[in-house]
This record gives structure tokens, sequence and C-alpha cells, in this order.
């Protein structure tokens, strides 16, 4: 029978291996048959509070009880909405503004910070719903009108008016979503994956659904591992970590800090990873350390249900180089469309469209915007089809592979030429010592402002990079920084940079 529900997985799995643990953090796991029967009591008590078919938001901290709770808000027929404390409040109150929810689940240390948000729906606390007894009848109703265009959850990126997208997923788009990324990576039941995503991004899904799939497991990485690089690649040795897919950012501070000299991951035989540009130097050196390992760039916006591209490295890259984002899924057609909605010729620059049943629905609440994102493919008109345009640049090198070349709103005019500036950021990155780079466009005064991390003096960095690019190209402002600020979900805050240079 066809699947249609992201929870057949864990009802498959639970009959197979329902005592392994499914998910654990540094001091606790739950097994598989915890989890189901925890997400089926969450499930039938939402469901006997009268919730149905609406936002339930998980405001919990990340454990994997919270993982449960997504779960259970399916169960109930509901789509889930996660929150953290790390969030900012004002982030956390457009999000509220947005949904208007009716529910909320928390855990005994977020129930209290609810109370400084305006939120006028109902609180529930995990540790005590979490044993409810089961509604059979309730949930075997729930399923059966359940389809696969069904939301499960919502999840915010950041919009370009400063406002909070909600881009909903539904279990169609999950399943193709899964189903391949399973199938390029070679998950399995031995898998054990270190998560180092925050659960409130859809990047989680790359370890959570896997594990229910295959019976695999999941750890959950303390966060503040990530500030000691040496502690981290020791608690993914002692739990046999086998599994990676992070940001590129938590990749690079473990290499950049010349971590592999004094321990290496023991038991990695995977490596994913996405987010920002991998730089080839920092690369090299997580090849060289762990030469047997596969390394997989994935690339793909939330809107297209996390990722929509792969690729494998199958090859050497030289400094200068960046690693393709390959090709795309199975069931997914990547276009390159120029300014005149023609696809691109070879060679050619375009933006990256994205077809097939990995989209979402859209953004929640927001017809406007996702009117916008979310438009006709300009090479049919016989009928309608959607495709999700995601404003980044791309283009096919000799080999056909896709390579991402940017974001359109990355694209600069300085001194008469057009400038990407993650070419400039390519060159930093490729100084001895430099650890990072982030290239900003000052609109007004009509400069490139290059922050880095790294040994050399702002003046080193100058004349090297005059002997690599052209005049036009040499940033008029560099500035050394102790750490690059980064975004929750590991990429660069080019916003944080804004503001840093405006104030100083």
């Amino acid at each position: 029978m066809m699947q249609t529900n992201i929870l057949e997985y864990l009802e498959h799995t639970v009959t197979r291996v329902p005592d392994k643990v499914a998910f654990a953090n540094d001091v606790m796991g739950l097994t598989f048959r915890e989890t189901y029967d925890q997400a089926r009591a969450v499930g039938s008590f939402l469901h006997s509070e009268g919730f149905y078919k609406q936002p339930v938001v998980v405001f919990m901290k990340k454990h994997p009880t919270t993982l449960v709770s997504f779960f259970g808000t399916i169960y109930a027929g509901c789509y889930y909405v996660p929150l953290d404390d790390e969030m900012p409040s004002h982030r956390i109150d457009l999000i509220l503004r947005t949904l208007k929810p009716q529910a909320m689940i928390c855990d005994e240390d977020t129930q209290e910070l609810v109370k400084q948000f305006a939120y006028e729906g109902k609180t529930y606390i995990y540790s005590e719903i979490c044993t409810s007894p089961v509604n059979e009848e309730a949930l075997f109703a729930i399923r059966d009108k359940q389809i696969d265009t069904d939301p499960i959850y919502i999840v915010f990126t950041s919009g370009s008016t400063g406002v909070p997208k909600g881009v909903t997923a539904c279990h169609r788009s999950v399943l193709d979503y899964v189903e391949n990324l399973c199938d390029v990576l070679k998950f399995n039941e031995d898998s054990i994956f270190g998560n180092q995503t925050p659960l409130y991004f859809d990047a989680y899904l790359k370890e959570v659904m896997p594990t229910l799939k295959y019976g695999a497991t999941t750890i959950l990485i303390p966060k503040q591992l990530f500030m000691f690089p040496i502690k981290l690649v020791e608690f993914l040795n002692e739990h046999k970590i086998n599994t990676v897919c992070w940001v590129v950012s938590a990749l690079t501070m473990i290499s950049a800090f010349r971590t592999f000299e004094k321990v290496k991951p023991e038991f990695l035989h995977t490596v994913a990873f996405a987010s920002e540009v991998f730089p080839i130097k920092q690369f090299n050196l997580w090849k060289a350390a762990l030469p047997s390992a596969r390394f997989i760039n994935l690339y793909g916006p939330t809107e297209t249900t996390g990722i929509c591209c792969y690729y494998e490295v199958d090859r050497e890259f030289g400094l200068d180089e960046t690693l393709p984002i390959g090709r795309p899924f199975r069931n997914t057609e990547i276009l390159l469309l120029n300014e005149r909605d023609e696809l691109a010729a070879p060679g050619e620059q375009g933006e990256i469209c994205v077809r097939g049943t990995r989209l979402t629905l859209g953004y929640y609440c927001n017809p406007e915007v996702t009117a916008k994102a979310f438009v006709q493919n300009p090479l049919n008109s016989l009928y309608p089809e959607l495709i999700y345009r995601t404003g980044d640049l791309g283009k096919l090198n000799e080999r056909g592979e896709l390579e991402f070349a940017g974001r359109k709103d990355y694209q600069i005019k300085h001194m008469g030429h057009r400038i990407e500036l993650g070419e400039i950021e390519v060159i930093a990155n490729m100084r001895e010592g430099v650890k990072t780079a982030c290239c900003i466009f000052d609109n007004v005064k009509k400069k490139i402002i290059l922050f880095y991390v790294g040994d050399a003096t702002p003046a080193e960095m100058t004349t090297y990079i005059k002997e690599k690019l052209p005049r036009y190209m040499v940033p008029n402002v560099v500035r050394q920084l102790d750490e690059m600020p980064f975004t929750p979900n590991g990429k660069i805050d080019r916003n944080g940079l804004k503001t840093m240079y405006e104030n100083k």
C-alpha cells in the first residue's frame, strides 16, 4: 500500500525494534516504544481538548521529548510549530501574532517564559500530558481522514521585510524528501546520527525521519559542545556517531582549530553538509582526516522541504574552486531561468527554480508573498504547475553539475562592474591562517566590506586580495573579527555584520 503519512515510519519500526533507543541526548534516551506510546498519548490529549487541523506551538528546550511532541501533534490531526527560548523574544512575538494559536506544549523550563508573550491560548506541560489515556477510536478516525497534502509543520524563516515567513510542509513533500535523501546518503538501521541543528528549523528532518524509517538512532548533541571542538569530537567518539548532516560552520569550527592533530572522529563514515559554501581549504582538512568517509554537499531552501540537490565529492578541487551542488534528487527538476524567464544557456547563470513534489504548501497566512515565490512555471502555459523561485543563482559546469553562484541579492554593481560577493569570499578564504570570511556591500557609500576571522592583519589581507583580484573587486574596508556571527541555523549573519559596520 502507498505510504501517505509520516507516522507510518514510526508505526512500522516500533513493531520491529521496540526497545531500541530512537532519540537521546547526553543524559537520557527514548526507545521507539516510548516514542510511540507518548506520541499517541499527546495526540489523544490534544483531541480530547478539541484541537484539530490547527497549529500547535511546541515551545520546549531541545530534548528528545520535543520530537515526541511533534509526532503527537500530527497524531491529533494538527500541525506543529517549533519555538525555542534561544529565539529572540520579538521574533517569537511576531510568530505568535501570525499564528494566533490556541494550544501550546511547554516543558517545566519554558512554561514561565510564555507569560511574557501576548498569547491567549491554552498551555500544556509535556510531562503532564504524555501519559494521557490513548483514545484508539479517535486516533483511527483522525488517520482515516488524513491525506498526504495535509500540513504537518510550520517553520519560520526570515522575511525580507523583517516579518518571519511560516513555511508550511505536508506529508507528501516530507515523504518524498525522506525517501530520496535516504537513497542517496545510504542510511540504514545502523546509522547513528549526531544532530547539530536547532529543532525550530527543518534541518533536523535529515536525522529524525530516517531514524523513524529504519530504526536508527539520533543523538541530540549539546549546543555548548560546539564551542569546544576537541570535546565535540570526543563526544562523537563516545557515542559512536557515524553520520552527521551539519551546517558548514560547525564543520569548519573543528577543522580550523587544528582539532584533527589531537583527535579524529573514529566512527564517522558519512558527512553531509549544507547552508554555506564549504571553503576548499577547510574541506581538504576533513578529507585528509577521514579519507574513507563519504562527503555529500546538500543544497535546498526550506520552501522545497529542506534539500533538493546533492553532490557526492568524487574528485580533488583547487583552493579557488567551489564544490558543486550537483544534481536534483529524483522526482525533482531544477530550472535555471534567465532574466527573460527562459532556460539559461550552458554555462550561463540563471535563477535556480524548483519543480516537483518537494515544494511546500507556501507561507502560512501570507498569500501575497506566497504568490510571488511560488509561481506558474513560465515554460508551461498548458496547465497549472507551480515552481519555487529560490532567489539563488546557479550554472551548469562542463560536467553538467549544478554550481551555486550566490544570491541574486548578493550581486552588486561597483565601479561599473557587476560583482558577485561570493567570489571575493572564496579568495579571502584561500589565504593561509584565515578561518572564515564574508563580504557585505554599503549601498549608500558604494563600498565593499570584508570581514574575516584569522591571523593575518587587515593590511596583509588587502595585499593578498590585490594580488588575486582586479582593482574593482578589492574590498574598500577590511575588518578582522575574533569570531564570525552566525544565525541560529548556522549561516553567516550578514545582517549582523551590516549592523556591526554601521555602528562603527
